[in-house]
């Protein structure tokens, strides 16, 4: 970006930091620099903003809360955009269809402590995932066989040029980890299908699936989750721990003795010490097996 076009972003956000490290930012603690980021509060604030990158040409990515996302060590030559405020907020439980619209900033920790205390039950599957709401729909979310795309009633969106649409859910094309949604598009908010429950049935459900994530992932060190996606009727941990790759270290990452489908930091690792195992990972799991593992992570920059 040039000076003018820096020094219009900070006309449309007061939040807008330039030159920014998101190695302090990603849940792998490692990466290059974004150009600036953005922390954007309300609806008009992110239809402005969006609009204005989208008429400059500047690149712009939503980062949620930064899992499942590598930025390489060149850095990203755009804009993060980071939803807060009353983007990041959650509506009331509406009884008539069943449904309370999430901010998708809001992170799912806030989201499933909400639903607990409210006694609305159907998301305990996502304890422990990391990241937000608005992540979790555009990456169809999921674990032990299910998945937020089921859940999902509507999303609002900004659109590439910054106008607002909804789309129901006969237009949403969910498929496993992904979301089809029109080039550039952020999304904004969620209406989830909720069921109502007791806070104890809830808060178990919520403890058992955290206890299990504590037994079978490495939650002792930095990570950006799974690195994967399972490849049908596959699970891709199994694929790289035949490949003989658990343990394997390069640089600062290693790929994790406890859960072969995670990458974790055990100090001081580079975006491209993690994107090499991926790299490694794919390679003898493709020579041994000729399967294409499909990376989970996101990958952007130089």
């Amino acid at each position: 970006m040039n000076k003018m076009q820096r020094q219009k972003l900070t006309c449309i956000t007061k939040n807008a930091e330039f030159d920014y490290s998101m190695a302090g930012y990603t849940t792998f603690q490692a990466g290059g620099k974004v150009e600036a980021l953005c922390r954007v509060e309300t609806l008009v604030e992110l239809q402005e903003l969006i609009a204005f990158l989208g008429k400059e040409k500047i690149p712009y990515l939503p980062v949620g809360h930064g899992s499942n996302l590598v930025v390489r060590d060149g850095g990203y030559r755009g804009v993060a955009v980071v939803l807060a405020g009353n983007l990041a907020r959650i509506g009331k439980w509406t009884e008539s269809n069943g449904t309370v619209a999430v901010g998708a900033g809001l992170s799912i920790a806030r989201l499933l402590a909400y639903c607990r205390n409210k006694g609305l039950g159907g998301l305990e599957f996502l304890a422990g995932v990391p990241g937000t709401v608005g992540g979790a729909i555009f990456g169809n979310a999921g674990a032990w066989g299910k998945d937020i795309g089921s859940k999902v009633a509507k999303i609002q969106l900004v659109l590439s040029n910054g106008k607002v649409a909804v789309k129901d859910r006969e237009e949403l094309s969910f498929s496993y980890r992904s979301l089809s949604l029109p080039e550039g598009s952020v999304i904004v908010k969620g209406w989830l299908e909720l069921d109502r429950n007791s806070e104890e049935k809830i808060r178990a459900r919520i403890e058992h699936y955290l206890k299990q994530r504590k037994t079978r992932q490495p939650l002792e060190y930095p990570s950006g989750g799974s690195v994967f996606k399972n490849p049908p009727n596959q699970h891709a941990a199994k694929l790289i721990e035949a490949a003989g790759l658990k343990g394997k270290k390069v640089g600062g990452a290693m790929i994790s003795p406890k859960h072969a489908n995670f990458i974790v930091n055990t100090g001081g690792a580079k975006a491209s010490d993690i994107i090499a195992l991926m790299e490694l990972a794919r390679e003898q799991v493709k020579q041994q097996t000729g399967i294409e593992l499909e990376p989970e992570i996101k990958l952007v920059g130089t």
